[in-house]
């Protein structure tokens, strides 16, 4: 499937609005990213990422609900899966699903992006029709695959609040590199990579480089 090019120009809304466009062949009609809440517990998701905006109450019933998440990860569950939203036995017990339907929604197409320590990325692709072709979900979950880079890189610059600087500090550390070495990739000082660093985990509400680590790939930055 041709996407829209040049993604990276553009806001956070201009790439789910471009990304949905493209997805009308399909009949997709909205796209919902849950993330991590990096100052949350382990179960805490937010919706993080919501096109068209007029499903925001689904989608934040979707990050509080317990269908998803953990219990998929915790268990052999799939990366990946496919329901028909009306016919779940969990319709009643779901919040966002009875908002779901009511938006018009009849499908539901989930993809999961694993992050470090037990967290991850969920997109949820929702359609106002059923799908009964294999093929066509095959095709949403390319889609969420290939443009997910992007999606990732635009959530971040929106959500983190790190600057550029501390985030390739961080991202240096996470590839093992000491701040020495780190220091001489980047032209600077060792001391001024950990004051980056430090930076960073003051941001980030930590007391260790890991942890920032962590909470950085939790926003998406790493």
């Amino acid at each position: 499937m041709q996407l829209p090019v040049n993604f990276d120009s553009v806001s956070l809304d201009g790439i789910l609005s471009d990304w949905v466009c493209a997805l009308r062949e399909f009949s997709v009609e909205a796209v919902v990213v849950l993330g991590p809440n990096p100052f949350g517990g382990r179960e805490d998701r937010l919706a993080v990422a919501v096109h068209p905006p007029l499903i925001a109450d689904a989608a934040h019933a979707l990050a509080e609900s317990r269908e998803f998440g953990a219990q998929w990860r915790d268990s052999d569950a799939p990366l990946v899966a496919w329901q028909h939203i009306s016919k779940s036995d969990h319709l009643s017990a779901n919040r966002w699903r009875l908002l779901a339907l009511a938006h018009g929604f009849q499908t539901v197409v989930r993809v999961e992006f694993t992050l470090p320590a037990g967290r991850a990325f969920e997109c949820f692709l929702l359609s106002p029709r059923e799908l009964n072709d294999r093929s066509e979900a095959a095709s949403l979950v390319w889609s969420a695959l290939n443009v997910w880079p992007v999606v990732k890189r635009a959530i971040a610059s929106a959500r983190c609040p790190l600057s550029p600087r501390e985030q390739e500090c961080l991202m240096l550390a996470f590839e093992g590199k000491t701040a020495r070495q780190s220091s001489l990739l980047l032209g600077c000082t060792v001391r001024t990579i950990n004051y980056h660093i430090a930076n960073a985990m003051n941001k980030l509400a930590v007391d260790n480089k890991m942890a920032a680590i962590q909470r950085a790939c939790w926003f998406g930055a790493i």
